[in-house]
């Protein structure tokens, strides 16, 4: 284990610790927060007996769906934009203060358009994400070497295959910052939607838990989601890591 990851793993361990210690000696209040030791037999309790799985079942199969549409779509909107240098002056700064604008406003209309069911939770995730993966393609594209696309045009490529043979991989390690950006805001999107409506997820389980004062649960299930975007991150910095490796050697 490297020097920074046994920092960052300490930096992380020692905030535990004093978050315990904080709410053993009463400083922070069990209505405010449970002890991290009392989170984690939470979640082992829940995980052991088969209350979470149902709505951790929905909720990941919700988020796949989600980063999947991010990534694509994404993709291949930045490809467009690119190809159009009048159509990305004009959609510059949209892409900019994309962020500043309350996405959740459109929850509603999906609901309506779409019914109360998973596909409003998979579209809001997918908006949320599919702008951060549309400005890294862009920028990634920028970025590939005119040799390349020379060689394309000698090819006669078409715009799809130049795409998918060319562009994408070449432009892959620089991608992955946008994956980075889909993966995490497609996770929010979600589950910030269960909390506003939806038949099951995690978002509505900590809800309801919220709602009932029922701390030791809404914890657990906190901590739950917690190390599976955790997790998550991980394994993306790990092949982020991998590529640019293979990337620097070619």
């Amino acid at each position: 284990m490297s020097r920074v990851a046994l920092l960052r793993l300490a930096v992380v361990v020692g905030f535990v610790a004093v978050v315990e210690l904080l709410c053993r000696l009463g400083v922070i209040t069990p209505l405010t927060m449970i002890p991290p030791s009392a989170m984690l037999l939470s979640l082992v309790h829940l995980i052991a007996d088969g209350e979470v799985n149902a709505d951790l079942v929905f909720t990941l199969t919700n988020i796949a769906a989600a980063i999947t549409l991010s990534i694509v779509s994404g993709f291949i909107l930045g490809v467009i934009i690119h190809a159009l240098p009048r159509l990305r002056r004009v959609v510059d700064p949209l892409l900019a203060a994309y962020y500043a604008v309350p996405t959740f406003v459109f929850y509603p209309l999906l609901l309506v358009v779409l019914g109360v069911n998973r596909l409003p939770l998979i579209v809001i995730g997918a908006m949320f994400g599919v702008v951060g993966m549309t400005v890294s393609t862009i920028d990634g594209i920028d970025r590939i070497p005119r040799v390349l696309m020379k060689t394309a045009s000698a090819y006669d490529m078409n715009p799809i295959t130049a795409a998918l043979l060319i562009k994408l991989p070449a432009a892959t390690p620089h991608l992955f910052t946008g994956v980075k950006l889909a993966v995490t805001y497609s996770v929010i999107g979600v589950v910030a939607g269960e909390f506003i409506l939806s038949i099951a997820g995690m978002g509505r389980s900590i809800a309801f838990a919220y709602n009932d004062l029922d701390n030791t649960k809404m914890y657990g299930l906190l901590l739950l989601l917690l190390t599976i975007t955790t997790l998550l991150n991980v394994a993306l910095q790990l092949i982020e890591q991998r590529l640019y490796k293979r990337w620097g050697r070619a």
